[in-house]
């Protein structure tokens, strides 16, 4: 039965990985083999086509090529889910070791993060994007700051469990610097626990900057971006249904694939669904 498990297991990572390669190799290797249209170029001659040998995915409402502008789009998205995910990823983990290893710290670093997830991810992701400015370096700050607190929640309840194990107060009487402990007994043992966390920060990251481009807060015209694309095309959505079309279903393969991926890594790495 155990057998059965990792089994399962293991094909939802893999159903993962393989459903995201396939829009990362669509904006690395169509788009260098394929992408014969620049992106940015308009021609009022071609605008809403049909798609076609000659326009894979048809042209929007000026004639720019959608085959093009998602390839960007997709390189857009990754690089934002890559960064933010990243970047929540040391913050919430630094914040939340240091709320769990020094007792003295916790009650600010917590009322902090209590704070900010007091509003809804989106909400405040809107709000500070709203405050910053669009653009990707302002998307990515504002996306960072509304999801490294529930990274730092998990880091934090994870490191509680660690050094509540019995091996922690003999590595402590020996005198290991907190450095040292930190490093080589405590981030080792929440790292999973972590990573899967962050897999799902990537996903609605990606999602997140979407929305926030569809509202006009993300990123900056004429940067292609997936959800501009659904901006763009929701008023054509009657007579050239394209154009929102293919830039929503590539949104929501990328947020499917990283949801399937994260399944799967926390019940692989899940202590509790390892049990006998």
């Amino acid at each position: 039965m155990n057998k059965r498990k990792k089994i399962q297991f293991n094909s939802y990572v893999v159903t993962g990985i393989v459903l995201l390669c396939i829009p990362v190799l669509l904006s690395i290797i169509c788009g260098s083999v394929f992408g014969k249209f620049d992106p940015l170029e308009t021609n009022p001659l071609l605008r809403i086509q049909k798609p076609g040998i000659e326009h894979l995915m048809g042209t929007d409402d000026v004639g720019r090529d959608i085959f093009a502008r998602i390839v960007v789009g997709i390189r857009v998205s990754l690089f934002i889910g890559i960064l933010v995910s990243a970047i929540s990823g040391i913050v919430g983990m630094i914040a939340g070791i240091c709320a769990a290893y020094y007792p003295k710290t916790a009650k600010f670093i917590m009322g902090i993060i209590d704070g900010i997830m007091a509003f809804p991810t989106i909400i405040l992701a809107i709000t500070l994007a709203g405050i910053l400015g669009a653009g990707t370096t302002n998307i990515i700050i504002a996306l960072s700051i509304s999801y490294f607190p529930s990274i730092a929640r998990v880091a934090r309840n994870s490191t509680l469990q660690v050094m509540g194990k019995e091996y922690m107060d003999s590595v402590t009487a020996l005198g290991k610097s907190d450095f040292y402990i930190i490093f080589h007994y405590v981030i080792p043992n929440i790292i999973s626990q972590v990573m899967v966390q962050i897999v799902y920060t990537f996903a609605m990251a990606i999602l997140h900057e979407s929305i926030l481009s569809f509202l006009g807060v993300g990123i900056k015209v004429p940067t292609p971006s997936l959800g501009g694309m659904v901006s763009d095309g929701r008023n054509y959505i009657s007579v050239a249904p394209w154009i929102i079309t293919f830039p929503g279903i590539i949104i929501a393969w990328i947020v499917f694939a990283l949801n399937i991926l994260g399944d799967g890594l926390q019940e692989i790495l899940d202590p509790k669904n390892n049990r006998g």
